[in-house]
């Protein structure tokens, strides 16, 4: 390393949110950028640590240490050459992955101040496209075709690899827009969707071919939730006007669409939604379309009730804000984590340890052990939600712990609850043969970072399988 001693005397920084006050009058991303010196001094802390446990804990085997030595010393061009030869999209890593391996960072287990990998990423993909290393590449082709279904990270991904591979490749959208949950699950304060079209015109330049508004139609299928090994008839696959048995393979990365819903009484409640329903119509409105008032979920003006505590929920809470609510509480049904280490999960676990987003610091009332009973309303509207606080005991018979109660039932003011409780895994039919499942739509709901490495891992399977039909 160009400074292997920096580890000692600089510490980690950085880049910090625009200023609440500011930021939640927009939608612009929240997360703002260190200066050149700054981010090649963060470059600089990366030590030569011997074994790099960062690059085993990142699902893409990103080589940190190669990249940030190169940032340090300001090779730029470098530094984004060695970041993109294992990973496709460092911009969209780059401001969303969770950063396992700054979770796997020796520094991290030994002084609590990991590298500032994630910004570190960013910060090279943004200098690469400002400074033209970004190239259109012009693959041969080898005259074999691929279909692939879905445009979130793992479709993009596998699309990506194919076509430098030489496969003619062809994307099919249901939506409107590429991008997947990138686009219409995401909000813009962490992901502007210019980022994700300035990719799509990368990929497109370099012979990508994008359908949108394609929905796929499976027939014969007796289907949801069968096995991939049950055995019977195969189903069909057709997109519109577009016969899939032209293509030597399919890639299927249709993500998870069924979102985990609450059935308590009064579900059916005006005012009560799914958390994707208002992520996604509020990325739509900001990319220029229009609902009609009876159509348009907003909290404007409400007490805002969001059911669940992971990111989907954060993303809820900073829309909520800049939605105009009135107030925004956060409840989930599990214990409130540790803050800062969690010896119940050990390395080289993932910490559950509390977790304070942009969005929590804009002001939001945080709850844990708390069980939703009901819905309730008048009129057919959301006016509050009974709730009750519980506790979690050791099962007996082992297994998933018991829940009970833990104090008496409360109701929640609420004119707007939104459901972030997670996604189910899909199911999928006995598939033709040529036919390959990758991202979440294989595995169930999991991180971005993730999906594009099955996306890449799926790209060399297709790979294998045409070549071995010839």
């Amino acid at each position: 390393m160009g400074n292997p001693k920096a580890f000692l005397t600089v510490p980690r920084k950085e880049a910090g949110y625009r200023p609440v006050h500011d930021r939640i009058h927009d939608f612009g991303e929240v997360e703002q950028t260190l200066n050149t010196r700054d981010r090649q001094e963060q470059a600089s802390r990366c030590m030569d640590c011997g074994v790099p446990f960062c690059h085993w804990a990142c699902p893409l085997g990103n080589k940190d240490p190669e990249w940030n030595d190169a940032l340090y010393r300001g090779e730029w061009e470098s530094a984004y050459k060695l970041l993109t030869a294992t990973n496709p999209f460092p911009e969209f890593t780059g401001r969303i992955c969770p950063a396992l391996c700054e979770k796997a960072c020796v520094l991290y287990h030994t002084t609590g101040e990991a590298v500032t990998n994630r910004e570190n990423e960013a910060a090279i993909t943004e200098r690469a496209f400002a400074e033209g290393y970004v190239t259109i590449k012009h693959p041969v082709r080898n005259g074999k075709r691929v279909a692939v279904v879905g445009s979130g990270p793992s479709g993009l991904a596998a699309a990506h690899a194919l076509n430098h591979m030489g496969y003619t490749v062809t994307v099919f959208e249901k939506n409107e827009a590429a991008g997947g949950l990138l686009r219409y699950g995401i909000p813009n304060f962490k992901l502007n969707k210019k980022i994700i079209d300035r990719r799509i015109s990368v990929m497109e330049q370099e012979g990508v071919e994008f359908v949108y508004n394609s929905p796929l139609t499976i027939h014969g299928s007796q289907m949801a939730g069968a096995s991939p090994s049950d055995t019977g008839n195969t189903c069909e696959l057709s997109i519109m006007n577009y016969d899939l048995t032209d293509y030597d393979a399919v890639v299927m990365a249709t993500g998870t669409p069924t979102a985990r819903d609450l059935r308590v009484p009064g579900r059916e409640l005006k005012g009560v939604h799914l958390a994707l329903e208002l992520l996604s119509q509020q990325n739509r409105v900001l990319a220029g379309r229009e609902f009609p008032e009876e159509e348009r979920i907003t909290a404007k003006g409400k007490d805002v009730l969001v059911i669940g505590g992971g990111d989907t929920g954060s993303d809820c809470i900073g829309t909520a804000h800049r939605q105009g609510a009135r107030s925004v509480t956060q409840i989930e049904i599990m214990p409130k984590p540790p803050v800062g280490h969690n010896p119940a999960t050990p390395w080289p676990g993932w910490p559950v340890i509390l977790k304070t987003t942009s969005s929590h610091e804009e002001g939001c009332t945080r709850r844990w052990n708390i069980n939703t009973l009901e819905f309730l309303g008048k009129d057919g509207r959301l006016t509050g939600v009974r709730v009750q606080p519980i506790d979690w005991k050791p099962n007996p018979a082992g297994g998933r712990p018991v829940m009970v109660e833990a104090g008496e039932p409360e109701v929640i003011k609420a004119e707007l609850v939104l459901l972030a409780m997670g996604f189910l895994k899909p199911g999928h039919p006995q598939y033709p043969e040529g036919v390959f499942v990758c991202g979440d739509a294989a595995s169930g709901a999991s991180l971005v970072v993730r999906a594009i490495a099955s996306g890449l891992d799926t790209a060399r399977k297709v790979d294998a399988y045409v070549r071995k039909k010839g």
